[in-house]
């Protein structure tokens, strides 16, 4: 199976927290693919220390990489029109990676459980560490 990564287990397994190197290891060893897309890029770029680029650069590059396509990108802005008429702002990189998962039929590992639910996308359960 392969695993949509939230941005928060990306920074949590580069900063070595958490348990979360230990955990993608884990999933990489019992035959699952992990994955990003151009969201999880960007957002862990946008807060990449110097020090840090040249390993974050070969993380996310050693992750399969979906694509955010046209359909993916409608459905997740619908998705967030939907929760806005009920009151719920989604933020626009959740709504993204979850259209994402659906679209594509994989789970998200996050541990944002609350805004993923609304979503109805299969989470890949985080344990805290």
């Amino acid at each position: 199976m392969t695993i949509l990564l939230d941005t928060s287990v990306i920074i949590d397994a580069l900063r070595n927290r958490r348990g979360r190197r230990e955990l993608l290891r884990s999933l990489l060893e019992q035959g699952h693919d992990l994955a990003c897309c151009a969201i999880n890029v960007a957002e862990v770029h946008s807060g990449v220390r110097p020090h840090e680029a040249s390993a974050t650069s070969e993380f996310i590059d050693s992750l399969g990489y979906i694509q955010i396509s046209r359909a993916a990108a409608r459905h997740a802005g619908q998705m967030r029109l939907e929760w806005q008429r009920k009151g719920r702002t989604l933020s626009l990189p959740d709504a993204l990676i979850g259209a994402v998962a659906l679209d594509e039929g994989l789970a998200v590992a996050t541990d944002d459980v609350r805004d993923f639910s609304l979503l109805h996308v299969k989470m890949w359960p985080m344990p805290g560490v």
